[in-house]
């Protein structure tokens, strides 16, 4: 993981890859694997502190005849924070002088695919919206102090970033997906909630949540139904998101396997293996000792 005080040259590196630069710039591409698609533009005209996300991965395919992130992209104001394909990075077409502060996280550590990478790009999260206004400043505050700071509370401030950023995206992509209409239940949004907060509860499960949202579990399952999954698969997944997170953020010698998966609820440390390797296609030792 580095941590940069400028634009341009990184400090130290850790085998995770993700990087944190901040400071002053002007109009340009973005950093980058590749050069700017010759139509990907951001266009603004403040001054003001703006947020980047770099997600790195394998290309992303074209989607038909013209690539997603090659279509115009809404021009984002200070504060919200923009995702954007480090192998196809949009050039800038912003003010002379203006604050910037970029994240360049592996898509694959925030579990996202190639679809989700091209459904990101396309539209920023605002800050005026209810997470850009709770998350913006925080990513912001945390990407100038873990600068400055050093290690480990540095790398531990990154992970934080890392984890705020990894949120923008699960809610920017439920926000824009066709299974998440604009009259989806406000109750599927509180028991999602829930579910973040009780996550490493070995309790947590479908009568556990209907019963603290007074609705029965039947209701409960067509709820989840509706959004194309079950109860149990979104808790299941969202557990495995956060070990295989845990597992890179400490890797050898920290916490064990087992310590990792009993953490996040999981009460058999061989049926954690078990699905981790039908999700991830490898050993959570595997995934925690790639260099």
């Amino acid at each position: 993981m580095s941590i940069t005080s400028t634009i341009e040259a990184p400090v130290r590196t850790t085998p995770v890859g993700v990087e944190i630069l901040t400071g002053e710039r002007g109009p340009g591409p973005l950093p980058g694997e590749g050069a700017p698609h010759p139509r990907q533009r951001l266009h603004s005209r403040e001054g003001g502190e703006y947020l980047f996300v770099g997600l790195r991965g394998s290309p992303t395919p074209p989607a038909g005849p013209e690539p997603l992130s090659a279509r115009p992209v809404p021009a984002p104001a200070p504060g919200d924070v923009c995702f954007y394909d480090v192998h196809r990075p949009p050039a800038l077409d912003f003010p002379e002088r203006f604050r910037a502060t970029v994240f360049l996280v592996p898509s694959d550590l925030l579990g996202l695919t190639p679809l989700d990478v091209r459904r990101l790009t396309r539209t920023p999260v605002l800050r005026a919206s209810r997470l850009g206004a709770l998350l913006s400043p925080l990513l912001s505050d945390l990407a100038r102090t873990a600068s400055q700071a050093r290690p480990p509370v540095g790398e531990m401030l990154a992970w934080n970033a890392v984890n705020l950023v990894a949120t923008l995206a699960a809610e920017q992509l439920g926000a824009g997906a066709p299974g998440a209409p604009d009259g989806q239940p406000p109750v599927l949004g509180r028991i999602l909630e829930y579910v973040e907060l009780h996550l490493t509860e070995t309790g947590l499960s479908p009568e556990s949540i209907a019963r603290a949202h007074h609705i029965s579990v039947r209701y409960l399952h067509k709820l989840f139904q509706d959004e194309g999954t079950s109860v149990g698969r979104w808790i299941l997944r969202r557990r495995l998101e956060e070990c295989r997170r845990d597992l890179r953020r400490h890797g050898r010698g920290s916490r064990t396997i087992a310590a990792v998966a009993g953490r996040w609820g999981f009460t058999s440390a061989t049926h954690f293996s078990r699905v981790f390797r039908t999700a991830y296609g490898m050993s959570p030792s595997q995934w925690r000792d790639i260099p």
